[in-house]
């Protein structure tokens, strides 16, 4: 994520996470697609925690595995999460078991069981520090109890070992929860980094700054066009495609339309004394608090997460974060916040994953998303899966992150809904900006779309430079908003966000927004 300014009062000004702040040298390089040839067995696009793991698996097996990464590795998701290795996640557990009955969620809760048992059993075997907590589904007010107590009951039909405890050692508010013990938690950058020293050691390829702009076949062979960091147009060639992008960059399959994009919001603070909380938390009432904490190099950090929404449809996300930064603040007396960061999640219509063919019947283009938050473990889950898969193996439990099922028509009722509403973002983003009135300089840190429908511009202002750019979303012609947390352009259809000069961050599109009409 880019270094932008924060507006709201009381917020750091460092937009970067953690885990990505401060980086030490890097044990590895990243080569050029130059350095290599212009083909693979395998072409991974996505440097995260399912690109990664998906990569090294195939290469352990004696494919030649190129990964592409848009940007850097764990720029997105992986290196914004709060890195939670927890098979108790939130009330996630009690939705899927109401929609899909006891065998389908005991077949997820294996399968992200077996990928954090491989994450955890990796670290081990490579250094990387791991912290071994328990993890709390709580309620912060009576309103909570109920949600909590239907998540003990999923978690004990599932067999996994929670109890319920009246109290926890914590100084916020607790009404009682769910707890699961000896999970786990990491600083996900150090994981990512000994994924890519492995991949690199067994002759796989790593390319950053590196987009794919668009994929044709070739028979059945994919073809991958993508811009090079000196932004030039290369055509690669793979006898399989790995998607692994948060979501599918391609239309095919209409993911975009069956997946619903969120943004939270993640604080660090240093915390005097010893009063940082050691367990893992995460609440069932709004607002959402998920909290933990991360040793570095001085000590420990508090991290404080919440303030989530659709992307692209919330008026001010800086109000509901500033919000979080004095909740935290009001508990943990004297914290002082050094960092800023937000992630991008994707939730299923049906609850369950989408990991496999990117089509039915087909074995050529592989895709991964819809984790719902909780990537640390269905990530792990989603490469081991799809590298068996490739390899021409199986795992029993797969069958809960199917990319295609019958299971999923559980959540037909929540595409429809969801769908009527991006309709409406769709027709309002068109007309709203037409009763804009003026046609106003934004201030420091402000976004404006406004202009009659054949004459839309967006214009911000960010550390003093002035950008204008058109507002509509190359993927299906959206009007973005302006996060004023982020200091980042959203389209509230799908999720597509943008820097301030109009370059993309993630998709679906492919393709930044257009300089002014």
């Amino acid at each position: 994520m880019p270094r932008f300014r924060m507006a709201a009062p009381g917020i750091s000004t460092a937009v970067t996470s953690l885990w990505l702040s401060d980086r030490s040298e890097q044990p590895w390089a990243a080569g050029r697609l130059d350095d290599g040839p212009r083909r693979a067995d395998v072409i991974v696009v996505g440097a995260g925690i399912t690109g990664l793991m998906t990569a090294v698996l195939l290469a352990r097996a004696g494919k030649d595995v190129l990964v592409l990464e848009a940007r850097t590795v764990g720029a997105c998701a992986t290196g914004n999460t709060t890195a939670k290795i927890s098979l108790l996640q939130g009330t996630h557990l009690s939705k899927i078991l109401s929609k899909h009955g006891k065998g389908l969620a005991r077949a997820y809760v294996d399968g992200n069981r077996e990928g954090q048992d491989w994450v955890i059993n990796h670290c081990a075997a490579t250094g990387v520090s791991v912290q071994r907590e328990d993890a709390y589904t709580y309620a912060q007010s009576t309103e909570g109890i109920a949600s909590a107590r239907a998540e003990l009951k999923a978690c004990q039909e599932v067999g996994l070992p929670v109890v319920w405890d009246e109290h926890a050692p914590v100084p916020f508010p607790y009404r009682g929860g769910v707890r699961l013990p000896d999970q786990a938690q990491f600083n996900p950058m150090e994981f990512l980094d000994s994924l890519v020293v492995e991949l690199l050691r067994r002759g796989g390829r790593l390319v950053e700054h590196t987009r794919v702009r668009r994929v044709s076949l070739l028979g059945k062979r994919p073809r991958v066009h993508v811009d090079d960091a000196a932004r030039r147009s290369i055509e690669l060639e793979a006898d399989q495609l790995v998607l692994a992008t948060g979501i599918p960059i391609l239309d095919r399959g209409g993911y975009f339309a069956r997946l619903k994009p969120s943004r939270s919001y993640c604080l660090a603070f240093k915390v005097p004394g010893e009063a940082i909380s050691r367990p893992m938390m995460i609440s069932t009432d709004s607002p959402t608090r998920s909290v933990r904490y991360a040793p570095v190099a001085d000590g420990e950090r508090l991290i404080v997460g919440g303030a989530g929404h659709t992307v692209g449809r919330e008026k001010s996300p800086s109000a509901a974060l500033e919000e979080l930064s004095a909740w935290a603040r009001k508990h943990y007396p004297g914290a002082a916040q050094t960092h800023f960061w937000s992630a991008q999640d994707y939730t299923p219509i049906d609850a369950l994953p989408y990991v496999g063919p990117i089509l039915p019947n087909t074995e050529h283009i592989f895709v991964a998303t819809g984790f719902s938050k909780w990537g640390m473990t269905n990530g792990p889950a989603a490469a081991l899966a799809l590298s068996s898969r490739i390899l021409g193996g199986r795992m029993d439990w797969a069958r809960a992150f199917a990319s295609w099922s019958p299971h999923e028509l559980s959540g037909l009722p929540t595409a429809l809904q969801a769908n009527v509403e991006v309709g409406f973002e769709l027709t309002k983003g068109w007309i709203t900006p037409a009763t804009r009135a003026g046609q106003r300089s934004p201030g420091e840190g402000e976004g404006i779309v406004s202009g009659p429908p054949w004459r839309l511009q967006a214009r911000c202002t960010v550390d003093g430079t002035q950008e204008r750019v058109s507002p509509v979303c190359p993927h299906l012609g959206g009007i973005v908003n302006w996060n004023d947390a982020d200091k980042a352009w959203e389209c509230p259809l799908h999720g597509s966000r943008f820097a301030p000069d109009g370059t993309l961050l993630e998709g679906p599109a492919t393709r930044d927004l257009s300089a002014d009409r």
